[in-house]
């Protein structure tokens, strides 16, 4: 893995910020050193490739060198560098076209958690906002604790969002636009700390790669490719959050926008895009995961229910859900509260027993095992 990770670092170099033609070459040859060993016949793999594409790829000579340097770097700061085929790397990203073939992770969250969701808006967020995100957090962290939250580390939403999350006990994910040997901004190297330990940093960038304009919108497709959705928050009318929003919806994946009140302007890119259609209105986290279609702790609890007792009648069921809400009753009042008559309960009770659900208690009485 070591060599095959240094010469995918060096396809990236050699690829500039051309994601789409890296994951080309890399799924045309299986590996980043199998496009090194065929450096010299690129157009025989790829028929489409230009002359000026097959030339280029033939002069491997500096990104090697500097993939050199980034292992050490790596290494160095216990970095996990996540080629597009390992396991580790966020499955829903690799889905997208311009995917790309190499990620470099410091952090301890599942990529590829149970869900995923994404918050993004202005960078200059009101107390409105922050209350939405403080609240529907709170709110998400009671009702589905198995979600990662991911964001782009910024002032405004973003900080926000990863705050709340590692205040309720969330893993959190910042996609940077810069390499992993500095934070920015800097007033947020504190917090990105934290993430390290209860979530992670995530960037495609190699060290030493200023956090250029351009490299903030590269970000944002990594911020919608790897969650199941995004979460608009605030945002005027233009604004980085939109660009992630349609990138979100080119992948296929849902978008959700907070409304705010008319004529505010930070309001008006969630009112607009909600206006149109292109996201779906949120209010709460209760609304949002009846949308999603995510499994609560309740959900998940009853579908356990249903895995230890697969075999129960709708009316063994019935017995069962009252026994689990107050356990060891006595024959009548199980007959009273179930409406099930007492020779009909009888007769069920003692097919429960058989199939070792219950057991008699002296009494009359019946235990939930």
């Amino acid at each position: 893995m070591p060599d095959e990770i240094y010469y995918t670092i060096a396809l990236t170099r050699m690829t500039g910020f051309n994601a789409a033609m890296a994951l080309q070459l890399y799924q045309a040859l299986g590996s980043g050193q199998a496009v090194y060993e065929h450096r010299n016949d690129i157009g025989d793999v790829i028929p489409d490739a230009t002359p000026r594409l097959c030339e280029s790829m033939k002069h491997w000579d500096d990104a090697l060198k500097r993939a050199a340097a980034e292992m050490k770097f790596i290494t160095k700061n216990n970095i996990r560098a996540l080629a597009i085929n390992d396991i580790d790397y966020p499955q829903r990203l690799a889905e997208c076209p311009d995917a790309p073939i190499l990620l470099y992770y410091k952090g301890t969250a599942d990529l590829n958690q149970r869900y995923v969701l994404n918050m993004v808006g202005t960078r200059r967020c009101t107390t409105y906002g922050q209350d939405l995100i403080r609240h529907f957090i709170s709110d998400l962290r009671q009702l589905c604790p198995q979600v990662l939250v991911v964001s782009g580390l910024a002032y405004g939403i973003d900080i926000c969002a990863h705050r709340n999350a590692l205040q309720q006990g969330y893993e959190t994910v910042g996609v940077l636009a810069h390499g992993l040997d500095q934070i920015y901004p800097y007033a947020h190297r504190d917090t990105a700390a934290e993430m390290v330990r209860q979530g992670g940093l995530l960037t495609e960038y190699v060290s030493q790669t200023e956090a250029l304009p351009n490299n903030f919108r590269q970000r944002n497709r990594i911020v919608a490719g790897m969650s199941d959705c995004t979460i608009l928050v605030e945002s005027a009318y233009k604004g980085g959050g939109l660009i992630t929003c349609r990138i979100a919806q080119e992948y296929g994946r849902d978008v959700f926008a907070f409304p705010g009140a008319v004529g505010m302007a930070y309001s008006e890119g969630c009112n607009h895009m909600i206006r149109n259609n292109t996201a779906a209105l949120i209010t709460s986290a209760a609304d949002f995961l009846e949308t999603m279609r995510w499994q609560t702790v309740e959900q998940q609890k009853e579908g356990v229910q249903r895995q230890l007792f697969p075999d129960l009648t709708s009316e063994e069921q019935q017995v069962v859900s009252l026994l689990q809400q107050t356990n060891d009753l006595q024959l009548n009042i199980i007959s009273v509260k179930t409406n099930i008559p007492v020779g009909q309960l009888t007769a069920l009770l003692f097919q429960l027993e058989m199939k070792g659900v219950i057991k008699p208690l002296a009494g009359g009485t019946y235990h939930l095992l």
